[in-house]
């Protein structure tokens, strides 16, 4: 029998033995036999017993068991996982309990896709240029966070307007991200990058804006401009950023010239109070000057109206005379004498005179009013 120090039967004169055949029904080549035999001893030699190699066979398990449960990862609601094979994107995992091959094989990119995020022009609010910010107000508008320093940049906040002004801007731009691979792999800092664009973009709508509208009334549309025109430039960047809002914090002149601007603005609204006024007088006086002169036309047309009626009236009388004339002139002319001294006297003073008396001269006392008797005149 060889021994445990000369396993492989080598004699001292180097020759080697033949191996035994293998028994019948197959088995292992007695070289293996040895080898595990060899191994085993050396197991034992170094592990202190027989045992040991089961030992070192279950914590290769238990390692390998606990490099293959690194695998499992958790994506929260608001979140979108990118899977990466070797740092290559391969796919997306949705929100919830999720596997992939333990590194170094494969690893996950959690991105929050539903958080709102906010970059300043012109001020910060903080140390940092990327703020999370949770929609608060009852419009479901999202809103900066309370008691933070706010801090003026004039090399961003000052712009020239259309009409050849500076003025004063800070504005928020609130944008989340509408696609995780595109955001991860195509843009190395998309909040620098959201920035510079929607910058870029407020300048070139204030350049083109006067500033009499950025300061009152073009608010609303110079927001609308800034959100339109950086989506376009991220868009066609494929930064996968998608504007929600963006906001005009202040709109002011210089700090240098801002008192020559108030007094400007108080003779505006001065100007304003006036014209106003006058346009109230205007609205008072002319609608009843328009009302008094129709009243007159009114007046005019009736007595029109009634002038030519009466006209009208005493034509179809002295027509119908003259048929009544025509057809008996005697009776006619003597019934028209008769109505003709009616209508003489008796509008004429009466007087009543002594047929006796000789020599009075008749007077016609046109002052006296009809029917009154007048005595003897001399």
């Amino acid at each position: 029998m060889p021994s445990d120090q000369n396993p492989w039967n080598i004699g001292g004169n180097g020759a080697r033995r033949p191996p035994p055949t293998p028994p019948l029904g197959g088995g292992l080549p007695p070289e293996f036999e040895r080898i595990i035999a060899q191994l085993r001893i050396l197991f034992a030699r170094f592990f202190g017993g027989g045992s040991a190699f089961r030992g070192v066979i279950l914590g290769a398990i238990a390692v390998g068991a606990i490099w293959l449960a690194t695998g499992f990862y958790r994506v929260e609601p608001d979140e979108q996982g990118l899977v990466l094979r070797f740092g290559a994107y391969v796919r997306n995992t949705p929100p919830g309990l999720n596997y992939h091959v333990p590194w170094p094989v494969e690893s996950v990119l959690l991105l929050p896709v539903t958080r709102i995020n906010r970059v300043e022009i012109g001020f910060r609010s903080s140390a940092l240029d990327d703020q999370e910010i949770t929609p608060t107000s009852p419009e479901g508008r999202s809103e900066p966070p309370r008691g933070l320093p706010a801090r003026d940049l004039a090399e961003e906040s000052l712009m020239l307007t259309g009409d050849e002004n500076i003025v004063d801007i800070n504005a928020s731009v609130f944008w989340r991200i509408s696609d995780a691979p595109a955001y991860a792999f195509n843009t190395r800092n998309p909040g620098y990058t959201v920035k510079s664009a929607a910058e870029s973009v407020l300048r070139q709508v204030i350049g083109r804006t006067n500033i009499q509208s950025a300061l009152t009334g073009g608010r609303a549309a110079i927001e609308q401009a800034v959100t339109t025109g950086t989506q376009a430039i991220l868009d066609q960047y494929r930064t996968g950023v998608e504007i929600t809002q963006v906001q005009l914090q202040k709109v002011d002149p210089p700090a240098d010239v801002i008192e020559s601007f108030r007094d400007v603005q108080r003779a505006n609204t001065d100007a304003d109070t006036a014209r106003n006024e006058a346009q109230s007088y205007e609205n008072d006086i002319v609608p009843r000057a328009r009302g008094d002169s129709a009243a007159i036309l009114a007046q005019a047309a009736g007595a029109k109206q009634a002038s030519i009626s009466a006209a009208t009236g005493e034509a179809q009388r002295f027509l119908s005379v003259y048929a009544a004339y025509t057809q008996a002139k005697d009776v006619t002319l003597k019934r028209l004498y008769i109505e003709t001294m009616q209508d003489v006297l008796k509008n004429a003073p009466a007087i009543v005179v002594d047929d006796k008396l000789r020599g009075i001269l008749p007077m016609l006392n046109l002052g006296q009013p009809a029917g009154t008797v007048q005595g003897d005149q001399k």
